[in-house]
């Protein structure tokens, strides 16, 4: 077996791991799962906490069917709501609700708790922890801010 590939069928096991990590703390405690909280993320750090749905698929690598049915069941329990554009009916847009905004604070301190584990000494030094983000940079991965590189502590 390659290199490559073994690294990268390492990194997909790590994803699944970390997956189910995130999904069961989110899950226990608020009732999401990381890719609900990955949603309500990105429209809570969006300008007015609300994005076009599409601008919100490509910011997830999402299809716009994908999160539509995403956003369908955060809607149902009132995180999100869906506004339409006054100008052009076929624009339409999700946007974080008061209590979307209150809960998503309550999410991101237990995704960080979970992080924070994953990632504690001494197993991980913090240089380990940001030469790991830089390589998944260079994979194309996303931080915090949507973008290439995570926001420096």
């Amino acid at each position: 077996m390659t290199d490559a590939l073994d690294a990268s069928l390492r990194l997909v096991r790590a994803q699944t791991a970390l997956v189910k990590r995130f999904d069961a703390a989110l899950g226990g405690l608020h009732g999401v799962s990381l890719a609900d909280f990955t949603m309500l993320l990105r429209l809570g750090q969006a300008p007015g906490d609300r994005m076009r749905r599409v601008d919100l698929a490509e910011a997830l690598g999402l299809t716009a069917s994908g999160v539509t049915r995403g956003l369908a069941p955060l809607e149902r329990i009132g995180l999100v709501t869906r506004e339409a554009n006054a100008r052009d009916a076929r624009v339409a847009y999700a946007a974080l609700t008061d209590t979307g905004r209150e809960r998503l604070a309550e999410m991101l301190a237990t995704a960080e708790r979970v992080a924070a584990d994953v990632f504690a000494p001494p197993a991980w030094a913090t240089e380990d922890v940001a030469s790991l983000s830089a390589a998944l940079t260079r994979l194309g991965g996303t931080g915090l801010d949507g973008r290439g590189a995570t926001p420096s502590a």
